[in-house]
């Protein structure tokens, strides 16, 4: 039997995230998914969800990591792994109705979740949901000792990496013509953002 790539975290959390997911894609058909992995949660999300189309999508250098599992996929709501670097003008793929993203702006550059954001703000397309998944620092503070230390540990490993402060991506955000749904407190001391361009649900 092959092994596929794995990330614990991934299990960890995927459960918390689809109670989630299920309501704010209830009205969505396609979603990219930005920094995909090992797949886990594309191949999760797209069997637990099959009224979506799911697109997971990653460096080109990590597509060898996200190919095997999505390759073994026995759905076919799961779309084929495709190239993708946030920091390009042009993702050369159009931009759906929905994104998701986990685990993933603190480890990317924050000149590459500005360059995220670009891309969104000149997407024409009226009715967009985002859903962002990792730990945020609030009013410039950690929400946790823990995340202190992974923080510390993220800027050890790479000057580039880091913690985000909520209030710059939320800007970002907003410069896009994004508007914050929800704020979901998960496990771990993460948070799942919901921001949404066009008409809004009804905030829990």
């Amino acid at each position: 039997m092959i092994q596929l790539p794995f990330s614990q975290a991934c299990e960890n959390n995927k459960v918390y995230i689809l109670k989630i997911l299920r309501d704010v894609f209830a009205d969505r058909k396609t979603v990219l998914e930005i920094a995909s992995g090992t797949g886990q949660h594309a191949c999760f999300f797209a069997a637990e969800m099959p009224w979506l189309q799911w697109q997971p999508s990653d460096l080109s250098e990590t597509l060898p990591v996200l190919g095997p599992r999505c390759s073994a996929y026995a759905g076919e709501n799961l779309l084929p792994e495709k190239a993708l670097d946030v920091r390009d003008a042009d993702w050369r793929l159009e931009v759906p109705d929905a994104l998701f993203t986990a685990n993933s702006f603190h480890i990317m550059s924050f000149e590459a979740v500005r360059g995220f954001f670009s891309v969104l703000e000149k997407s024409d397309r009226d009715d967009l949901v985002l859903c962002v998944y990792g730990p945020f620092n609030y009013n410039g503070a950690y929400t946790s000792d823990s995340n202190a230390r992974f923080d510390q540990w993220l800027f050890q490993n790479d000057a580039a990496s880091g913690i985000r402060n909520f209030e710059a991506v939320n800007e970002l955000a907003a410069s896009a013509g994004l508007s914050l749904q929800d704020d979901y407190e998960m496990p771990a001391n993460n948070r799942l953002l919901v921001w949404r361009r066009g008409p809004s649900k009804t905030p829990r």
